[in-house]
Order: C-alpha cells, then structure tokens, then sequence
C-alpha cells in the first residue's frame, strides 16, 4: 500500500508539474521559425515574408503583444496573416497594437472561425474525433466588422474568397484567399482558375488547412499555401509529435514546410511529384482561453524567404 501510494502521488506531482510548465511557460516561449522556400523566377531578388496565425489575442496578454510589436525590427517585404486573430469582444485595439509597426508593410489576410466567434469550454476528447467541428460557429459572435475595417484601412488586402495581385519590390504576387473552411465558409468557386500567367508566384491563403482547400489550390498552380488553425498540435507528445491536427490534414504535416499536391492526403512530402506546391503551416501564436496550455509545441511566427526556384 505505501509503495502505490507513493507511486501516486509521484505520477501527481509529476502531472503538476507538466501541467504548470504547459500553462505557464512553454505557452509563453515564443519563437520565431525561418524557412527558404524556392518559388521565384530565376534572377528574381529574395522576398521576406512574415507569417502570423492564430493569436487568439486578449487585451491583457500584454507579452505576445510586445513580441509580435517587436517582429517589424525583422524588415518583412511582406505579412500575412492566417486568421484567429482575437478571443474576445475587447480585443481588436489590442490587436490593432500589437500590429501597429507592420501595418506600414504590404500586407494581406483571411480570417478563421474565432475571428467570427467567442471561444467555449470543449471536450478536448472530441479532438480526437471526426466531431472536431461539432459546435463551431454557435457561441456569441465577436467583432468581426471592426477587425476587417482596422486591418483594411492600414492598406491590408482582404483575401476573404478573394483574388487580388500585389506587386512587392517589383514583384507582382497574386493571391489567392478564401474564408475559413472550419466554418465551411470558403467558396472555392468564387477563386478557382489557373495562376496568373503575369504573377511571379502565386500564394494560397487559408486559415485552416483542410485538403479541399490545398487540392484546388495546388490544381491550380499555387507555388506556395499558406495557412494556420492547426496549433501544431498544441498538446504534442515528446519524442511523438502531434496527436490531432483540428482538420482532415495528416498528423506529419501539422506545422512547419512540406509538400502538396492533388490527392497528396497522407503521402510523404517525400514522394512528392514535380512541380508539386510547397505548404507551410504555422502552428500559431496563441491557445483559446478555454485551454491555455501547450506541451511540445511553441507558440511561433514564421519568416519566409522566397528564393528563385534554381535554388530548391
């Protein structure tokens, strides 16, 4: 009795203590991830590109506020923002704040399901379901409109089911934007079509990396998506990796640079065919306020450099 004893309270104190580093630390351990990625034309000068997803701000999180302020000092060309921005009906100022160096940058975004909804408590057993979407898009709304009207009038391009071209130190890049597909509110009828023959890359953009959504683009000749929602995992097992993704995306692609291609699915980048789109997801900066804790997985914002394709 006194050695099982012991073995619980060991396996409690344990438990604590993954628990306190998970909620108090690691969520808290913001890095910043660099990839190049070979999109270019041959000749073309490099481009840097600063992602950010999945913020889930509140006003007091007064910490990531002052790392994402302090991202401008890294001279993006340009920033892209994949959605979940805000987590409380308080929060666009802050946001807006946090933002306020790069706004002066070329920017462009979409929004994700917590751009339009407030956070809940979840069953985070239904993670590892099919149901992982059961419930999203019915707690009270938050204010979307203020969001998109803030980050518009600083110049943003608003890719919600959007096509739009952008030229970038002399580099004309075409978007290709829809909204989010937790939602079920992307309209992949509305962007379909070849890239632009005229654009030097064209980028798909999406907050949540569902394969409808990376088919099409990648059908269509994206050379780069780019998208969020995963949070990498968020609860990760040492030594394992991910556990669920919140999506139809496979496990080995939830966050950081892969491949993709139509029909990709679970398939290795490794076995990717040429000309096959490059898929870089972030696994974000934030947690809902209903699960403030990540294991594994850092809070992260990605520079992208993109590099002639001689390069790859």
């Amino acid at each position: 009795m006194r050695a099982v004893t012991k073995t619980v309270l060991g396996l409690g104190i344990a438990g604590t203590g993954v628990l306190g580093w998970a909620s108090l630390v690691e969520r808290n351990a913001f890095v910043l991830r660099r990839y190049d990625v070979p999109v270019l034309p041959d000749g073309a000068a490099p481009l840097r590109v600063l992602h950010l997803s999945d913020l889930h701000l509140l006003p007091r999180q007064r910490a990531k506020r002052a790392w994402v302020h302090s991202l401008a000092s890294l001279d993006p060309d340009l920033v892209i923002t994949t959605g979940d921005n805000i987590a409380a009906d308080d929060a666009v100022p802050a946001l807006l704040d946090a933002y306020e160096l790069l706004l002066g940058i070329p920017g462009a975004f979409v929004l994700g399901s917590n751009d339009y909804f407030a956070p809940t408590l979840k069953n985070p057993l239904r993670y590892l379901t099919r149901h992982h979407a059961r419930g999203v898009g019915t707690t009270p709304r938050l204010p979307t409109a203020d969001l998109v009207r803030g980050l518009r009038s600083q110049g943003w391009v608003d890719l919600t089911n959007r096509r739009r071209c952008l030229s970038v130190r002399g580099q004309r890049i075409e978007f290709v934007g829809v909204d989010d597909p937790h939602l079920d509110y992307d309209r992949l009828d509305l962007v379909r079509g070849p890239a632009s023959p005229d654009a030097d890359v064209t980028l798909g953009i999406t907050h949540a990396p569902y394969q409808r959504v990376l088919d099409a683009y990648a059908a269509d000749g994206a050379g780069l998506i780019i998208a969020g929602h995963t949070h990498g995992g968020q609860v990760c097992v040492p030594g394992y990796g991910a556990l669920v993704t919140n999506c139809d995306l496979d496990t080995s692609r939830v966050k950081g640079l892969s491949r993709w291609w139509p029909g990709a699915g679970s398939t290795p980048s490794s076995q990717a065919p040429e000309g096959a789109a490059w898929l870089e997801v972030s696994a974000g900066l934030g947690t809902a306020p209903t699960a403030p804790v990540r294991l594994a997985c850092r809070p992260e914002a990605t520079l992208l450099t993109l590099v002639p394709r001689s390069q790859g």
